[in-house]
């Protein structure tokens, strides 16, 4: 079964006449802003994700990951009728279309990977030139763990991060 591409006000008028929306983003994502009425059912789980007759409609934040994964996902719904909102929850906001947005939720943790990545990256090569040319392993042994995570599909400051008292919080 293949996944037909919807835009926002299709889907808008798909859910309202019964589609399902899966928001297969992270939990901590979703906790940050969601689209009424989505249920949240990440990536990695979503073979967990109830089957039914009623057309199911998938998306992320951009629109890649569903499409990336777009058999993987129509095989989670059995026989259902499979829609892909086309730009995901970037394209519904962008549509004018309403979202639930929690600011006091943390940022994804991706976002912090990248900033405490770049900063620590960045004060390697400061204190490298200014202090001592040995700090510039600090550059290195960060860009090494960013290689493995990538490798892997395992992120170790992420980890970390994630068990920083204000990421407790995505408890949606």
């Amino acid at each position: 079964m293949t996944c037909l591409p919807l835009d926002p006000s299709e889907a808008h008028a798909a859910m309202q006449t019964g589609a399902r929306l899966i928001d297969i983003r992270g939990t901590d994502e979703y906790a940050r802003e969601h689209i009424p009425g989505a249920t949240n059912v990440p990536l990695d789980r979503i073979d967990e994700l109830a089957t039914g007759s009623s057309p199911v409609i998938f998306h992320c934040r951009s629109g890649m990951r569903t499409e990336a994964n777009a058999a993987r996902l129509a095989a989670a719904v059995g026989d259902a009728p499979v829609y892909i909102l086309t730009g995901g929850i970037d394209a519904w906001r962008a549509a004018g279309q309403p979202t639930v947005l929690d600011s006091q939720q943390p940022i994804e943790i991706m976002r912090q990977v990248q900033i405490a990545a770049g900063t620590l990256i960045l004060v390697g090569i400061l204190l490298g030139f200014l202090w001592s040319p040995a700090l510039f392993g600090l550059s290195a042994f960060v860009g090494a763990g960013l290689v493995v995570a990538g490798a892997t599909g395992w992120c170790g400051m992420a980890e970390m991060l994630r068990a920083l008292p204000w990421n407790r919080r995505a408890n949606v």
